[in-house]
């Protein structure tokens, strides 16, 4: 009862914190740490210990394969240098930097100082890609953070383990390599093997629910076998979770990705903000302990606060010559070059998290000077998750790094999904040859109506007019709505069985959510300024030889609507001859038919603020 009422607490505390961080747009993982320490001195509250085994068997394993399993492994790929030198380069580099410190101002011998080292060296997981994505950081950086906080833990542990060895006195220098060999390799091994069975036996597993059921198994299946040969257990996690994610869409059908991704997200939420309540929560004992230390307050506030600031000071000294004499990025695959803006706000995003607090606990007990130790990392992950998350998003606005462009998405998205639906309406010619035409024609008009909604997102965020999109979504939510009610009426009626309700409430509820992801979406962007995009790539020769500057013919709207007496939704401009015309969500669909009567490849968005073109003929935007 005492375990079960703990953990209802936590739980609670952490839904209403999170909440309420979200409602006032701040950090809840900050907010939830100095919460765990104002926790930590209330009377009534009883010590909350932090087990390494909870937290490296646990929550690490689950916590990293819900990351991985999100994450691009095409983008990791491309990525690979910048994230291999920081999860294996900067993790040495600070162990050493900090065991360095810590050597000469506390009388420890190295081994227990490189020790300290390994144990502050990796960024949390959790704490800097859920910084980077609340304040909106390029996608790229928020690529290497993720791939950097997948990976080092591997590196650190390895680390740690060398430094024990060493304290015991039974480490060479051909076990440290042979150490790393099977760490690496072993770990890559067991990931791959385990991303093998896991997909084979999804190819004969249809039920959403025994899908889901093997997934939360997957991390552990991946960790515990690794780390019984001596191989890295989290390099093992991620490795999996990355090769599954990417081949979730083949693998695992809709329904089995949508219970995925929405149990996966709920169990994310509640472990890490969980993680970083108990955080705060170990700071009264730990510091008690320290109380018995019989080295001087002094040395040991000035150890800690040296320890602090090496953390923080040693990754630009290494993020800065590794991005310009070794990494040297290139352009991404959408032609984007990587400013040295984005250098700095990586070399600035290291906060740490519960694996250095849990690594800390794994220092044997007869180290000299442990509760000294045990408290320089707790100062190192509270003070840079006070420090640097808090800095990080006024550092990002400084220099002037921002998110993504909602328009940009928009367009984007808008180009993919006319390629799908192109290749759809393909198939579709190819295998409803002796179909009814009615039927064929609904399946185009849907198939019409799926890449308009994306479309209509661009264009004024200031029009009073109701695109057709936004009409059918207000008029089929409130069929929904009254579609619900009849069905609850028949419900408290009797008059059907629970689980054929089931299925109905089940396809509107289905319905509903998407309708109401496509509302949120439109109003994020209507929401954002309106600022030209910046090009996107996928240009042809149609693009390149277009004329920007053509003058329109009629600056006021769509002549054709106009003499037909129809409302178009929004303009294009013909980048040949200058005609306006209307876009393929408006009815007379006068851009297209101008391209079909004339030929002329390219058009232009006419609505203010928008610079993007599309090409007819090689159906791609520039």
């Amino acid at each position: 009862m005492h375990a079960a009422t703990v953990a209802l607490a936590l739980v609670a505390t952490v839904t209403l914190v999170a909440g309420l961080a979200r409602r006032y747009d701040v950090s809840a993982p900050l907010v939830l740490t100095l919460v765990g320490v104002g926790a930590s001195y209330l009377p009534f509250l009883p010590q909350v210990h932090l087990s390494p085994e909870v937290v490296l068997v646990g929550l690490l394993p689950p916590l990293l394969y819900a990351a991985a399993i999100r994450s691009s492994l095409v983008d990791f790929r491309d990525n690979r240098r910048a994230i291999g030198y920081l999860s294996v380069g900067l993790v040495v580099f600070t162990a050493l930097g900090v065991g360095l410190v810590t050597w000469l101002l506390l009388p420890v011998p190295f081994a227990a100082a490189f020790a300290l080292g390994a144990v502050v060296a990796p960024p949390d997981a959790v704490a800097a890609t859920t910084i980077a994505r609340r304040i909106g950081l390029p996608r790229r950086v928020v690529t290497v953070l993720e791939g950097e906080s997948l990976v080092n833990d591997a590196t650190a542990l390895v680390c740690l383990r060398t430094a024990i060895a060493a304290i015991a006195g039974t480490v060479s220098v051909g076990g440290v390599a042979g150490e790393f060999a099977l760490s690496a390799l072993g770990g890559l091994a067991v990931g791959v093997a385990v991303a093998a069975l896991v997909g084979l036996v999804r190819k004969h597993v249809t039920d959403s629910v025994l899908d889901t059921s093997l997934s939360f198994m997957t991390p552990f299946v991946a960790y515990l076998p690794a780390e019984a040969i001596h191989a890295s257990g989290v390099l093992a996690v991620v490795v999996a979770g990355l090769l599954l994610g990417h081949k979730a869409p083949v693998l695992q059908s809709a329904s089995s990705r949508l219970s995925e991704r929405i149990n996966w997200t709920t169990i994310q939420f509640l472990l890490e903000n969980v993680v970083f309540l108990v955080i705060g929560l170990q700071v009264r004992w730990v510091i008690d302990d320290v109380r018995h230390s019989p080295l001087g307050l002094g040395q040991i506030a000035t150890a800690c606060l040296a320890i602090l600031a090496a953390v923080i000071v040693l990754r630009p000294l290494w993020v800065f010559p590794a991005r310009y004499l070794a990494i040297r990025p290139g352009p991404d695959r959408l032609g984007r070059s990587t400013p040295w803006t984005h250098t700095a706000v990586v070399s600035w995003a290291g906060m740490r998290g519960v694996v250095t607090l849990a690594a800390a606990f794994v220092l044997p007990q007869q180290t000299p000077h442990r509760e000294v130790l045990v408290l320089a990392a707790l100062v190192v992950t509270g003070g840079t998750l006070m420090v640097q998350g808090f800095s990080l998003p006024w550092l990002a606005r400084r220099l002037g790094v921002h998110g993504p462009d909602p328009r940009e998405d928009a367009l984007q998205e808008a180009t993919v999904l006319q390629t799908a639906v192109k290749a759809g309406l393909e198939e579709l010619d190819r295998v409803a040859a002796e179909t009814d035409a009615d039927t064929v024609e609904v399946l185009r008009a849907r198939a019409d109506a799926r890449t308009n909604i994306v479309w209509e997102r661009l264009g004024s965020p200031d029009s009073d007019r109701e695109t057709p999109s936004e009409t059918y979504r207000r008029l089929r939510l409130a069929m929904l709505a009254a579609e619900r009610e009849a069905v609850l009426e028949i419900r408290d009626s009797g008059r059907a069985d629970h689980e054929v309700l089931e299925h109905v409430m089940a396809a509107l509820d289905l319905e509903e959510s998407m309708l109401d992801r496509v509302e949120r979406r439109t109003q994020d962007l209507r929401d954002e300024p309106l600022l030209p995009p910046e090009p996107v790539g996928g240009a042809c020769e149609h693009l390149a030889d277009s004329g920007i500057h053509v003058q329109p013919q009629t600056p006021a709207g769509c002549p054709d609507c106009e003499r037909e007496g129809l409302t178009p939704v929004h303009l294009r401009l013909c980048l040949t001859c200058g005609k306006v015309g209307c876009c393929d969500s408006s009815v007379g669909r006068h851009a297209e038919r101008h391209f079909t009567e004339t030929g002329h490849p390219v058009v232009r968005s006419f609505e203010p603020g928008e610079a993007w073109r599309w090409c007819y003929v090689d159906d791609l935007v520039g």
